[in-house]
């Protein structure tokens, strides 16, 4: 009985080797790429330890995910190619695709030019970076911290928790206001009212009283008086606390000189 199976074992593989090699090799390329894939992200990791004592600047962990995502995809597209060599119907078809490949390039090219386009733009914006990972931007009126810059698209994360899905094409052809590219630090501004006739000037010394914070009236109307009150924050991220402690000291030290 076992010389039977063994025999039916060997006669099942040589009757779907073509399909057993196909398979295997895209699992082998799956396996190489995701480790590839985690050796070229530690060694960013240690790269970034070396040379900062910490995370990855903006710039080189923007570029670093790009070619991680290129080296993956380069490795999944090259053990598809291989397992799909393994069928001698495949090779013929190939064999006719090559002769006319000026046609297939045209077709090809037509039918995949905006996914082609993005992933152009995104090259170009991982190389140039007008915007980096952790940039606070604004792109047709919409404002959020850059959270990922992939092949064909860019996330943003707006200030009410929702993602900003944008293809790299059109950011490459739009104008983006980027907040943070030269210096990290951004100003946070809070609108804070005071009652018509109220006295703003010594409104705005309780409201100046910190460093770094300034007061200033924005706007008289008949509503009352708008006192804009600023300060600086090290980054993105921390814009929303900064706002809100300024906010609530603000509208504390009026209404304990019962200003508002």
């Amino acid at each position: 009985m076992r010389v039977a199976d063994l025999s039916m074992a060997a006669s099942f593989v040589d009757e779907h080797s073509d399909e057993i090699t196909a398979v295997a090799t895209v699992l082998l390329a799956l396996v190489l790429a995701k480790l590839v894939d985690r050796s070229l992200r530690l060694r960013g990791q240690k790269l970034g330890e070396v040379v900062s004592g910490g995370a990855l600047s903006p710039v080189a962990d923007t570029r670093l995910r790009l070619v991680r995502r290129l080296v993956f995809a380069t490795i999944i597209v090259i053990g598809v190619a291989l397992a799909l060599a393994q069928f001698p119907s495949v090779k013929r078809v190939a064999t006719g695709v090559l002769a006319s490949s000026a046609v297939l390039g045209l077709v090809v090219g037509f039918a995949a030019r905006q996914t082609l386009a993005n992933a152009i733009a995104g090259i170009l914006l991982a190389i140039t970076q007008p915007i980096r990972i952790g940039d606070l931007v604004t792109f047709e009126e919409q404002t959020g911290e850059v959270e990922d810059v992939r092949l064909t698209y860019t996330y943003i994360r707006c200030d009410d928790g929702r993602r900003l899905i944008v293809p790299n094409e059109r950011l490459a052809q739009s104008t983006v206001q980027n907040h943070t590219i030269v210096d990290p630090r951004l100003q946070v501004e809070v609108s804070v009212w005071l009652e018509p006739g109220a006295d703003a000037t010594r409104a705005l010394e309780l409201l100046s009283q910190d460093d770094e914070v300034e007061a200033r009236v924005a706007e008289v109307d008949k509503e009352g008086i708008r006192v804009a009150v600023t300060t600086w924050t090290d980054g993105p991220g921390s814009r929303g606390r900064v706002a809100a402690r300024l906010r609530e000291q603000g509208l504390r030290r009026l209404r304990n000189e019962s200003l508002s």
